[in-house]
């Protein structure tokens, strides 16, 4: 792989600096983002179903079914 170009290294430089600007207000949303996702997820729980009701056992159909039995 060829070493980058004056032109590219020129712009890593910009990418990474405006990432080192822009990451403490990205913490800042994600840590905003993670509670308000844990106030709506307590909320959910309230609004449960209930369990299932069990399966009934009855007659087995499918592949491992044996003919005659119930």
């Amino acid at each position: 792989m060829a070493p980058p170009s004056p032109t590219q290294l020129a712009w890593r430089g910009r990418i990474e600096a405006v990432l080192r600007v822009a990451a403490p207000a990205l913490d800042l949303l994600l840590a905003a983002g993670d509670r308000v996702s844990r106030v709506v997820a307590r909320d959910d729980d309230l609004d449960a179903l209930p369990p299932a009701a069990p399966v009934p056992v009855g007659r087995r159909v499918g592949p491992g079914a044996r003919p005659g039995r119930r």
